[in-house]
């Protein structure tokens, strides 16, 4: 059974390929050398179309999955974190080995998109109302992607009205030095904004001095015209 539903992922992917696609996503995952997604590999498959995928095999083995999400392949990567998400919805009873699953490979959620559509669903929702301490000892790992899940994941929490674990992360990243955690730790604070501006407006008070700059725009971007200038002369 989950040789046969691995290998009728593996035949149905390729019909969807795109080579100029695939080149596009190359250059705009910035595969380069030296950049931050050196070595991903695209086959040109957009994202509506793995997420249908994802649907008609929502009910894919869990062997299914680990296999796809250490593939080589980002499109293989994106379809099994896309179906993870569904069945930790959907299953209550898969939710521990979903994340146990995410932990184990999460050297694999290795690109800022991997981490946006599966962290606040399977580390978010798992974590919410529990220990974070893992969020934290992910926002002081080395590795780049640990750092953007801790935050990202946050949102769970954020659309629940719970902003504590996402200003002590904030403040834990405030000296980071890549512009996508200074992107991503300034888009979660602009979700508590949007929840609560005053509990955003307190971080700001207390951290615009010391906010990267990107981090900055990113927080007060829905701020007013005039609200936003006066923040950002500091």
């Amino acid at each position: 059974m989950i040789n046969k539903q691995l290998q009728e992922i593996k035949h149905a992917l390729p019909q969807h390929a795109n080579d100029e696609i695939a080149a596009s996503k190359a250059r705009y995952f910035k595969t380069g050398k030296g950049e931050y997604g050196e070595g991903t590999c695209f086959i040109g498959i957009k994202v509506p179309v793995l997420r249908t995928l994802s649907k008609a095999y929502r009910d894919a083995e869990i062997e299914v999955i680990e296999t796809l999400l250490c593939s080589k392949i980002h499109e293989e990567k994106t379809l099994a974190l896309f179906i993870m998400c569904l069945q930790f919805t959907k299953n209550k009873n898969k939710q521990n080995s979903l994340y146990e699953l995410y932990i184990k490979h999460i050297a694999h959620v290795n690109n800022w998109d991997l981490v946006d559509c599966s962290a606040p669903t399977i580390v978010g929702k798992h974590l919410y109302g529990k220990d974070t301490s893992q969020l934290i000892a992910w926002a002081q790992s080395k590795d780049m992607w640990e750092r953007r899940i801790a935050i990202v994941a946050t949102q769970t929490f954020i659309r629940k009205g719970s902003f504590a674990a996402t200003c002590d992360l904030a403040e834990r990243l405030l000296k980071d030095k890549e512009d996508l955690i200074h992107k991503a730790v300034g888009w979660m604070l602009r979700e508590v904004g949007d929840q609560d501006v005053k509990v955003l407006e307190i971080f700001l008070d207390k951290h615009k001095h010391k906010m990267p700059r990107t981090m900055l725009r990113y927080a007060i971007e829905k701020f007013p015209e005039d609200k936003r200038k006066a923040y950002l002369k500091g």
